[in-house]
Order: structure tokens, then C-alpha cells, then sequence
């Protein structure tokens, strides 16, 4: 009998020391500053057996992203051209939008709803959503789904 899986999003600054030193480990060994894996839990301080345990548990939000589809969510300052230059970013990153969703602004804000595939991407999908946040106009912008 298949186990059924439930995945939660929560703040890193509430979970257990133990998760972010594995996701540490993970970071060092994938971006080649330690070889082995006894060598990056000896630099972070946790026993293999830990690494081992939870590694295959924990994973960053953005990871696994490529060739999905994911949903993200804006409120942005009722600007003309600020939209544009959020289609923008997201064409230059090389995502393809599949559906795009704006209410009429209240009170100088609309929400907007993106539908992107991650396909063809060429970077990843943490430095799309860094670049829309620091657009001058965007107040905030979260993911709300994935597939």
C-alpha cells in the first residue's frame, strides 16, 4: 500500500536546527565546496546518519520547479507598465506564461494571478521570483500553487 504524502510550506526560522544543516549539506555537496558527504556533515556538524534520514524530506521551495507549472500571486501598484515589466522579467528568464489573471485596482493595488512553465527556464526559479520582488511597484508575491 502506497503511503499518501502531505507537504507543508513553513517559515525555516521555526524548524528544528537539524533540517537546515541537512539542507546545508545538501547545498555544499551540490555546489562542489565538499566532495564526500562525510566531508560536508563534518563541516556542518551533524552525523551521516541524520544527513541520511531527512535528506530525501527537506528540500527548498524553489526546488523541483523546473518543468512545472506554477501559480504566483501579486499585488502591485496601480502603475502603468508595471505589469509589463513583470512579463517581462519572466520572458527574459525564459518562462512561458500560460495564463495571466488581474482584478481592477482598489485602492491603487491590484492583485495579479500568473500561470508560468518552467520549462525552458534558463536560470532558476529563485532568481525569477528575486527579480519580480525587486521591482519597484510589486508589494508582494507569493506562490500559491504548483503541478
Amino acid at each position: 500500500m502506497k503511503e499518501d504524502k502531505n507537504f507543508f510550506i513553513v517559515d525555516k526560522s521555526v524548524l528544528p536546527e537539524i533540517f537546515l544543516k541537512v539542507m546545508e549539506v545538501k547545498n555544499l555537496l551540490e555546489s562542489k565546496k565538499e566532495k564526500t558527504v562525510q566531508d560536508a556533515v563534518s563541516h556542518v556538524g551533524i552525523s551521516r546518519s541524520a544527513f541520511y534520514k531527512y535528506r530525501d524530506a527537506v528540500h527548498p521551495l524553489y526546488e523541483n520547479t523546473r518543468g512545472k507549472t506554477v501559480t504566483i500571486a501579486m499585488n502591485l501598484d496601480d502603475t502603468p507598465g508595471l505589469l509589463s515589466a513583470v512579463l517581462n522579467s519572466v520572458a527574459t528568464e525564459g518562462a512561458n506564461i500560460l495564463t495571466i489573471n488581474q482584478t481592477i485596482p482598489i485602492n491603487g493595488i491590484a492583485n495579479v494571478t500568473l500561470t508560468i512553465e518552467t520549462n525552458e527556464m534558463k536560470g532558476d526559479f529563485s532568481r525569477l521570483m528575486t527579480q519580480v520582488e525587486n521591482i519597484h511597484g510589486v508589494q508582494s508575491i507569493k506562490i500559491i500553487g504548483r503541478e
